[in-house]
This record gives structure tokens, sequence and C-alpha cells, in this order.
């Protein structure tokens, strides 16, 4: 059986389907039905002389770039992701960037990648290694017949000759030129340790900006980003910018420039040693006169002069310790023999088994104090208990009934103290010493209280 989607899912399937094989790309055309919303997204069609496009750019896409204003009839250049708005069914272009028709292809395309890396975060700080201060061994990512690669060997070899250099030549202009380059960019970050790279400079002379294309490529940013070597980028002149020059962890104005920045100069490094050598030089002489000072004080005294009387001396305090040690020890042992003899002294007077006897008399007797007194305790308690029996005896209503008085109940258990309170043909109970009379009332007397009820009595 053929499967049945709903509209949303096949809707869904529809702007996979576009996002996935057509994606972002570039479309030129005419502006028509433009509007802008509060929110500050711009809606607009883009048409040629057959077809139309909807269009959205939202907000933060239309600030981070020059702000084109637009209008209806502008021919202008988008970049952007071709999707399908699933609420309507209907597939549109969210529009990225946005330039005036004829400002330039490979720059659209510069800042488009741009903005892309930007947002990933290759062009991080966190991410930038430091140049090592003093390396070893520099490779050369470049062209081996250009002007630039003898400019940095004529550079490095004045101001550090004893520096090695590796040059790994690479196409830096043409078809294939970036795939060169990346490739050459890892592999010397896979083989860094073995061929002992502190550094590497990629680059080229100056240029227009399709010369200078192949260090825009995203394949060789994203070599310099995972190189596991620190990356100089040294392409073009001063005021030439490149994809390269934002991954890398150094950019150099131009590859003379690298060369200075990476190599140290070896006259400054002669100069900064001579002037240290100075330094240092001061700082032994002041330390050998602080010396020689404290040797001249310390030949001075009168033990280096006398060095005999000083071993007198110090024989005489050991002399003096020996004695005193002595005497300590003796007054301490003294002190422990007094100690035993006390505790002795305390044991014979006190033997523990007299000790436990006369205990075991005191608890016997403590014992026999304890009986005594529950017993006195538990006889009291009975006699005031028989007591308080008899006392409630005497009170309560089963002595009072005992004496020939009775009580009487209603049919609702209630005592009846009048015999206003009953009537003609109620059912009474009356309580006797011995069981009960049950009876109904056949006449009540005609004056009040001229009947008191026996339960008044009680």
């Amino acid at each position: 059986m053929a499967t049945i989607f709903t509209v949303s899912e096949i809707t869904r399937v529809v702007r996979e389907v576009l996002e996935g094989r057509i994606g972002e790309v570039w479309v030129e055309g005419e502006v028509s039905n433009y509007r802008k919303q509060s929110s500050g997204h711009h809606y607009f069609t883009l048409k040629d002389d057959r077809s139309q496009i909807p269009c959205v750019m939202f907000a933060r896409s239309y600030g981070a770039q020059s702000r084109v204003a637009l209008s209806d009839g502008m021919q202008v250049q988008v970049y952007g992701m071709v999707s399908v708005y699933e609420a309507r069914g209907q597939y549109q272009l969210i529009v990225q960037l946005l330039q005036p028709r004829g400002q330039g292809l490979l720059q659209a395309k510069f800042e488009a990648l741009k903005r892309k890396l930007q947002v990933e975060g290759l062009f991080e700080k966190d991410h930038k290694r430091p140049i090592p201060k003093f390396p070893r061994r520099v490779a050369l990512v470049t062209s081996a017949t250009g002007a630039a690669v003898q400019d940095m060997l004529n550079i490095l070899k004045r101001r550090s000759p004893w520096l090695r250099i590796l040059i790994c030549p690479v196409r830096v202009q043409g078809e294939g030129a970036a795939a060169e380059i990346s490739e050459m960019i890892d592999f010397l970050s896979l083989r860094a340790d073995e061929l002992e790279i502190d550094l590497m400079i990629i680059g080229r002379g100056g240029g227009s900006l399709e010369d200078l294309w192949e260090f825009n490529e995203e394949r060789v940013a994203r070599s310099i980003y995972g190189s596991r070597i620190p990356v100089v980028s040294a392409v073009g002149h001063e005021i030439d910018f490149t994809i390269a020059d934002f991954v890398a962890d150094l950019r150099a104005p131009t590859p003379s420039a690298a060369a200075e920045l990476v190599g140290p100069d070896i006259v400054a490094l002669r100069g900064d040693l001579v002037s240290r050598r100075s330094v240092l030089d001061r700082l032994i002489r002041q330390a050998l006169e602080i010396r020689q000072l404290q040797v001249r004080r310390l030949s001075e005294r009168p033990y280096f002069r006398e060095p005999g009387r000083f071993i007198v001396e110090r024989q005489q305090r050991v002399d003096q310790l020996e004695m005193r040690l002595s005497e300590i020890w003796k007054s301490a042992l003294q002190e422990r023999r007094s100690r035993i003899e006390r505790n002795l002294t305390f044991l014979s007077a006190f033997r523990p088994e007299r000790w436990l006897q006369a205990k075991r008399g005191e608890l016997a007797g403590l014992e026999g104090r304890l009986r005594r007194n529950v017993s006195s305790r538990l006889d009291s308690g009975k006699s005031r208990v028989a007591e308080l029996s008899n006392f409630l005896r005497l009170l309560g209503p089963r002595q009072t009934l005992e004496r020939g008085y009775s009580i009487t109940l209603d049919d609702q258990q209630r005592v009846v103290r009048s015999p206003h309170t009953l009537k003609a043909g109620d059912r009474i109970l009356t309580k006797l010493a011995e069981g009960e009379v049950n009876s109904v009332v056949e006449k009540l007397p005609d004056g009040a209280g001229a009947f008191e009820p026996t339960a008044e009595k009680y």
C-alpha cells in the first residue's frame, strides 16, 4: 500500500530536499513588493522576466552588513538559503547577504565566508597559539620562485643565521593552488614532531583580489585552524586582508614583515647580551664587596684572633651543661622514686580486697533499706486505697439504695426530679437496691409539688 503523508509531513520533506540539495546560493534579480516590518525584518520578491521567488532578510542579517537601502525596482545580488515556509507551503530564499548588482562577486563571497567562519568560532582569540620567541626551525609555505620567499630568506638569514629553514613549495595562484596549500599545511601539521618544525609561515607577495583568492578559500582556512603548528599568515601588502589572516595565529602585513616578526635580530640579541653581562658583572662585584666586608668584620672578632680562647669557653660551657644535666637527672629520678613509694604506701593501706569487701557490706545494707522502704510504701499505698474505696462506697448511689431509697428514670433515662416532667401514660423505671421496676404513669397529683420523687431525696 502506498504511503500517505499529511500536509505537514510532505511540506517538511520538500523543505529537507530543498535545503539539502540546493542549500546556500547566489541569486540575481529585481526587487519588487518590498516591505519592512516593525520587527526589522525585510520581505520582498526577487524576479526576472520569467520567474519570481519570495525572499526574507531578518534584522540580524541586515544589520550585520552595510545596510543597503532597498526599494522596488533595484537590481541586486543576494546570498542565502533556499528553504520552505511550512505554514504556507511556499518555498522562499532566506537572505544572508545583499549587494547591488555589479559590486563584485568575489568580494561578496569573501564577506559570506568570513561571516560563516566567524560564527563557527574559527577567528576566536582563545584558539590562537603563542608564537615561539626563539624558534629553531621554520617552514615557509609559499611559491619557490616568487620574490616573497627570497625576501623572507634574506631577512631570516640576516637576523637569525642559526635558524633552520624548510622551504615547502606550493602554487599560490591559479586552479588547484588552494588544494596544494591546504594539503601542505596538513602534511606539516601531521609530521610536526618528526620534522621538528616550531613555526609555519604561509603567504605570497601582493596582487589583486583574484590573485590572492586562494588564501580566501574555506579549505585553506580550515587547515590553518586545525594545524598543530603555530601559523603566521603573510599574504599580499599591508592593506590586503584574507580569510587566512583572520584564522592564523598571527597576521603579518607582508612576507618581509613576517620574517622580521619570526626571526629574532642577532644584533639586538648581542646588544641585549652585552647589557645583561654588564648588569651581571655589576651585581657580582657588589656581591663580592659585601662578602669581603663580612669576612673583614668576622676577622676582627676576638675569636678569630685567639681561636684557642673560643675552644676553651665552649669546653667550659659543655662542662656546665653536663653538670646541670646530671643534677636534673638525679632530681627527676628521686622524684620518681618518691612517687612510687607513696603509691606503694597507699596500696598497702587501702588493699583492693578490703575495699571491695567494705563496699559489698555497704551495698547489702542499702539493699535491705531499699526493700524495707519499698515494703513500707506498698503497705501505706494499700491502706490508702482501701480507705478511699470505703469512702467511695459510702458516698456512692449504691449505698443510698441499700438504705431504702430508689431512683426513678423516664424513658429517656433521665432522672425524674418532679412530677411536672411526666404525663399520664409515660413509662418510668425505678431502680432499687436489688433490681429494677418498670411502671406506667396513670395519675399525677393535682397540685404542683404535691408529690416528690424519691430521686430528690437521693
